[in-house]
């Protein structure tokens, strides 16, 4: 496995790869790598010849008072981890390589799909985003890129985002890894003191509760929110910023559950703030 750090250094050995007609497939991560990040390395590895691995802590997608500074690192840890998975490459650039002084482009998204959950309350979050996935699927040039689907917007909007600009990656979302008791796995729950790791299983029971009763039967989406809005409440640490029942594909709020739908939270615990899904087809 090779580190690389510079982008001149990346496209020879993309080059190289694309000439010897392997596939490629990537893994966009910020690093502090868990079991999620390696599920996505895993998948790469088994469906195509030469996978990449992306460790960039994107500036441009942090909001002001938010937790650039300190969000987790662990570069030796990552490599060895990734090293394990069989990845070939860890692309690892600094602030400065990927943007250069006097940098000014950016790409963006428009409409409601980045209006709403999470770009509702971090404006300017996506298209810092969609910014560095466009330059990093130009760099890497893969046949095929990964997405947890625990960031299930980020995931729509690149999927999206891929379509619209014809660009050549199939956009692959894959499944949530929980932590044996539930809790999505997720660099920040590194933040989480005792009390605040016990609260936010609060997260997992209430989106398992949700798709119990639409599997019970249930199709009125104010009354699965308002179950899950009351759980949350009774978790007295708990600081809800927003639960929402979408159409799975457009984001789109929906009244009457119908088809694949999501179930969308953000909550906060102290300082941290968690976001965890769960898609329910009918």
């Amino acid at each position: 496995m090779r580190v690389i750090d510079n982008i001149s250094g990346l496209k020879a050995i993309i080059r190289a790869q694309k000439a010897a007609g392997r596939t490629i497939g990537f893994v966009p991560t910020m690093g502090y790598l868990h079991e999620g990040h390696l599920s996505l390395a895993r998948a790469s590895v088994a469906e195509n010849d030469f996978t990449v691995i992306s460790i960039f802590v994107n500036p441009i997608q942090f909001g002001v008072n938010e937790d650039l500074d300190k969000y987790p690192r662990d570069f030796a840890g990552d490599t060895a981890k990734a090293e394990s998975c069989g990845v070939d490459v860890i692309f690892m650039p600094s602030v400065q390589e990927m943007y250069p002084a006097g940098y000014s482009t950016y790409v963006e998204l428009s409409g409601e799909i980045t209006g709403k959950l999470c770009g509702k309350s971090r404006p300017g979050h996506f298209r810092g985003v969609v910014t560095v996935v466009t330059k990093l699927f130009n760099l890497v040039e893969p046949d095929k890129a990964y997405f947890g689907q625990k960031d299930a917007q980020q995931a729509v909007i690149i999927t999206r985002m891929a379509r619209e600009l014809n660009m050549n990656p199939e956009v692959v979302t894959c499944p949530i890894i929980r932590e044996p008791d539930g809790l999505a796995m997720s660099s920040r729950n590194v933040y989480l003191n005792t009390e605040e790791r016990k609260a936010a299983l609060v997260l997992s029971s209430s989106l398992f509760q949700a798709e119990a009763g639409i599997r019970a039967g249930e199709r009125n989406a104010e009354r699965i929110l308002a179950g899950i809005v009351k759980n949350i409440k009774e978790e007295s640490i708990a600081q809800l910023e927003y639960a929402s029942l979408v159409n799975a594909e457009t984001l789109e709020d929906v009244k009457l559950i119908k088809g694949k739908v999501l179930i969308a939270l953000a909550v906060k615990f102290g300082r941290t703030r968690l976001i965890d899904n769960i898609a329910v087809e009918v």
